[in-house]
């Protein structure tokens, strides 16, 4: 049982990532200055632009150094293009402390301010889901630790974040359009040929986004880097933001010996329709992110395990359901943001129920996954065209 453990269950959890994903890291490592500055910023007039988030802390964190059993097996002489690739993706499972920096680098727009940047952190485990050889399945998994006033830790929080799938050489993709709908396209012949797609998924195991790309190894590193691809405004964005409706860009993973970092170099688009532009002011500015993945050690994940363990049946039917969708349809147009409106709520309260109980809950999983999607609006996208 999760109370067992001590870990505090998630029957929020849209107020629970919101609380995540807005804190700046503190760690005996790396103990920042107070405010925090980035290094890369606006520079001197822009030196009162406190990055957002909270100012909660998280208890110290042990980094890990030394070069991880993954990136020993990644640099094995002898290894096939394909097998290499794999060894890559598989390197990104394990223990983290996370922190991700945004900075809008490029406004477009002579009145236009600097914009705050923004800062936040997690711990969290990445498991190897499933490994099919030229598919892979990472699931992340936050178990977070707070400082509170008092001074004391609190219990854990546990909640599931994304899931990231790879697979080398598809027949298609699903992409993002715009307004809140995702469309399945069949890929060129030669397309996909000695590449890999890497599809994103949001907490609820509805699609974000995706797209393809080929790996590039060295000694000193190995990196895959997509092709543009469309996606939703993430929480960070549209809860401060109005004045774009999707973020255009790239994502660069690189990984370490001690761990692995995902860049982001994002257009801010304005689009009056899907797939179409703003034809007065398509862009509204440019970003950059970074979301650092370090290595540590001596950190209890067991709450993360027990969630993982027990619910992974669950989030499987969840997600062989929107892949029904999709084989289905072809597209899906939603009613609005998942996270936005709180709709994946019921699905993390069923999670919960598992976690808690087991087996005897999870007899509601078809009831509750389609009740789910019916919330969602999950409908032909030819009846919803916006």
């Amino acid at each position: 049982m999760l109370k067992e453990l001590g870990v505090i269950p998630i029957r929020s959890a849209l107020a629970v990532l919101a609380t995540i994903l807005c804190l700046p890291v503190f760690a005996k490592d790396a103990a920042p200055a107070s405010p925090p500055r980035y290094t890369f910023s606006w520079p001197l007039d822009g030196s009162g632009l406190a990055p957002r988030g909270g100012t909660t802390k998280g208890p110290a964190v042990t980094l890990d150094k030394s070069e991880s059993p993954a990136w020993q097996r990644l640099q094995e002489k002898g290894l096939s293009d394909l097998e290499r690739d794999r060894r890559a993706i598989l390197a990104m499972a394990g223990t983290y402390r996370v922190t991700f920096d945004f900075l809008e680098v490029t406004p477009f727009g002579g009145d236009d301010k600097p914009k705050a940047p923004y800062q936040s952190w997690g711990t969290e485990k990445v498991y190897v889901d499933s490994d099919a050889g030229r598919f892979i399945s990472l699931v992340h998994i936050l178990e977070m630790r707070i400082v509170q006033q008092d001074g004391k830790v609190s219990e854990p929080m546990v909640t599931k974040h994304w899931r990231q799938d790879w697979a080398y050489e598809p027949a298609d993709i699903v992409g993002y359009q715009g307004n809140d709908r995702w469309e399945r396209r069949q890929l060129a012949s030669g397309e996909a040929a000695g590449r890999w797609r890497q599809a994103v998924y949001q907490v609820d195991e509805s699609p974000r986004y995706a797209s393809l790309g080929k790996w590039e190894h060295s000694g000193s590193f190995s990196t895959w880097l997509s092709g543009e691809t469309w996606r939703p405004l993430p929480r960070r964005e549209w809860s401060v933001r109005s004045d774009y409706q999707v973020l255009a860009g790239t994502n660069r993973h690189t990984i370490l010996a001690t761990g692995w970092v995902q860049e982001e170099n994002n257009l801010k688009a304005a689009i009056t329709s899907a797939r179409a532009l703003d034809s007065v002011r398509p862009y509204v500015g440019r970003e950059y992110g970074v979301a650092r993945y370090e290595r540590i050690r001596d950190a209890d994940f067991a709450g993360a395990d027990q969630y993982y363990e027990r619910t992974k049946e669950f989030w499987d039917q969840v997600r062989d359901r929107w892949s029904k969708v999709f084989a289905d349809r072809g597209s899906v147009t939603l009613i609005g943001p998942v996270d936005k409106l709180g709709l994946f709520q019921p699905l993390f309260v069923q999670a919960d129920a598992i976690a808690e109980q087991g087996a005897a809950a999870s007899k509601k999983n078809a009831e509750v996954i389609e009740s789910a999607l019916r919330g969602m609006g999950v409908v032909p996208g030819e009846e919803t065209d916006p």
